[in-house]
């Protein structure tokens, strides 16, 4: 778990050639001592919630999971349209499934998604100024919040950190935060994409609430209470199967 950070049950069961219930069992007693948490279907490493782990371990966790998920999303956005994404690996994996699609106009503030979405010469990519973060290669601070504020584009497609149990959706970096609520005002249409392991993840700033949001796409059934907050929020849940 140290060396993936999130794992699903049944790949332990796998890896470790165990029966899945052995692999519960030990999960569970694993999570009560305080060394892992649960989500649905896996476990991970105890989240801080003032620092993400890092973009190389992010990109490996789930990565089956956010590919089913970009590629719901890249299902509903119908070419010749104008979108925005966001920092995150899921976002990367939504640009790597639009490489088909033709007459998109991208905004983005990922240097990753910019580079993935270059190789379709049917898109055209708009690059927001700002500062870079090294560790990830997104660009944060006002100079990308004032940039963003000059579009209204028909979606915006942003990943998230964390939604906990009281409908919030949380990051961790306060200068990211400020650039992802800017994107939410400018899009008729906001769509969340996040894997399981989102669920019940704590992280230290607020980016909005659930009912800020029109689309959530996500790899699995949310855990309760996400159910009924997603329902009372108007939220269209598709779990990519």
């Amino acid at each position: 778990m140290r060396t993936h950070g999130s794992v699903s049950v049944e790949q332990l069961s796998e890896k470790l050639d165990v029966t899945l219930q052995t692999v519960r069992r030990d999960v569970q007693r694993l999570a009560e001592a305080g060394l892992l948490t649960r989500f649905h279907g896996g476990v991970r490493v105890p989240s801080s919630t003032i620092e993400n782990i890092a973009h190389r371990q992010r990109e490996s966790l789930n990565a089956e999971g956010k590919a089913r998920i970009a590629s719901a999303v890249a299902r509903q956005i119908p070419n010749d349209c104008s979108l925005i994404l966001n920092i995150g690996t899921t976002t990367e994996a939504v640009a790597k499934a639009l490489l088909h699609h033709k007459g998109l106009r991208v905004i983005t503030n990922n240097l990753n998604v910019a580079a993935i979405l270059c190789g379709n010469t049917d898109c055209e990519v708009i690059v927001a100024g700002g500062v870079v973060r090294a560790r990830d290669r997104g660009i944060v601070g006002e100079a990308a919040v004032d940039f963003i504020r000059q579009f209204r584009v028909d979606m915006a497609v942003i990943g998230i950190s964390g939604v906990e149990a009281d409908g919030t959706l949380r990051d961790f970096d306060y200068r990211e935060v400020k650039v992802a609520q800017t994107i939410m005002t400018a899009a008729r249409e906001v769509w969340v994409a996040a894997d399981s392991s989102k669920f019940n993840r704590p992280a230290m700033v607020e980016l909005g609430r659930l009912t800020q949001i029109d689309r959530l796409f996500t790899d699995a059934p949310p855990p309760e209470p996400f159910p009924a907050l997603l329902a009372e929020a108007n939220v269209l849940c598709t779990i990519a199967q």
